[in-house]
């Protein structure tokens, strides 16, 4: 759940509705692929039920990801194909944001696309620094048990996150 209040600590109400107004809601069974690896990745996924995991072929499975989890950010910030699959693990439901939508909207709406870049900048500043920590428990075969734990720099940007997620699920629920 901790991705998801990166994203939206860092953004305001406004542009949570927009996201929960513009994103289609798609109700995902076991199996589903919501991204293929090698392929170009069109939309940004807020995953809001279940589970998915993420493989590829040199790797095979190498992480799940769950509820408040966002995928498909890479692909937005470069163009390069994806870089792993990432397939439905039982029932889910999940928001995708048109990768094109969001990019219009980032084009046109100077204070949405600052504080978008920066909550992704932050976002993926984070998942670098848990892949680290990984790799090095790995390494030195010590545990790292604090996967959970928010960076105490951005705590007060988050604080009204979780009732943001919150009221995206509400704005969606309605449709």
């Amino acid at each position: 759940m901790r991705k998801v209040l990166y994203i939206f600590g860092l953004l305001s109400d406004a542009d949570v509705q927009w996201i929960a107004k513009t994103g289609l809601l798609k109700r995902l069974r076991n199996g589903d692929v919501v991204i293929h690896e090698g392929e170009q990745t069109d939309a940004l996924i807020f995953i809001l039920e279940g589970e998915l995991a993420v493989s590829n072929l040199a790797l095979g499975e190498f992480a799940r990801m769950g509820v408040g989890e966002i995928v498909g950010e890479i692909s937005l910030v470069d163009s390069a194909p994806a870089s792993a699959t990432v397939t439905a693990k039982g029932e889910g439901l999940a928001l995708f944001l048109d990768k094109e939508m969001l990019l219009a909207k980032l084009a046109a709406d100077n204070g949405f696309g600052s504080r978008f870049y920066r909550a992704l900048a932050v976002f993926l500043a984070d998942r670098l620094r848990e892949a680290r920590r990984s790799s090095a428990s790995r390494s030195t075969g010590e545990a790292y048990f604090a996967d959970d734990e928010l960076d105490v720099g951005i705590l007060d940007r988050v604080s009204n996150a979780g009732d943001r997620f919150n009221q995206m699920l509400k704005t969606l629920s309605r449709h």
